[in-house]
């Protein structure tokens, strides 16, 4: 009989599947300072210089930091999963065709939802306990 190969096909490890080339660590490093150097404000940049300054958010002895710029358009690295009904999905999804229709902005649902994030965290810091966040998780 001749010689009889094996069916059983080879598949890559984990260790290969997730290696990175030499030097890809240090682009990502250099690429994350980089997007955390456009999105600081000049405040936060002022901040790090002198630790003795106090942030402008600071309420009962407690600093708070000011609430992050949307990221908008550009690769992530941290993911969240968010369950919505599917009214909210649908409202979400009309939102953007809205945008997109009535106000020449072409952006994605996740665009979205950073952005209507950003805007309510930077209430949250402005406003505190009448912020409109606390309001509504304080209805039901």
């Amino acid at each position: 009989m001749a010689s009889q190969r094996s069916r059983r096909v080879t598949l890559p490890g984990a260790d290969e599947l997730f290696f990175r080339p030499s030097g890809a660590h240090d682009a990502q490093e250099a690429s994350r300072t980089e997007t955390e150097r456009r999105h600081t404000s000049p405040e936060k940049k002022q901040n790090r210089k002198d630790p003795s300054s106090t942030t402008r958010g600071q309420k009962s002895g407690t600093a708070t930091g000011r609430a992050p710029k949307p990221s908008g358009r550009q690769r992530h690295d941290e993911k969240i999963t968010v369950y919505i009904s599917s009214p909210e999905l649908l409202a979400l999804e009309q939102a953007r065709l809205a945008l997109r229709a009535e106000h020449g902005v072409s952006t994605d649902r996740g665009r979205i939802v950073r952005e209507a994030v950003a805007v309510l965290l930077a209430d949250f810091e402005e406003n505190g306990r009448s912020s409109t966040l606390v309001r509504r998780l304080t209805e039901d």
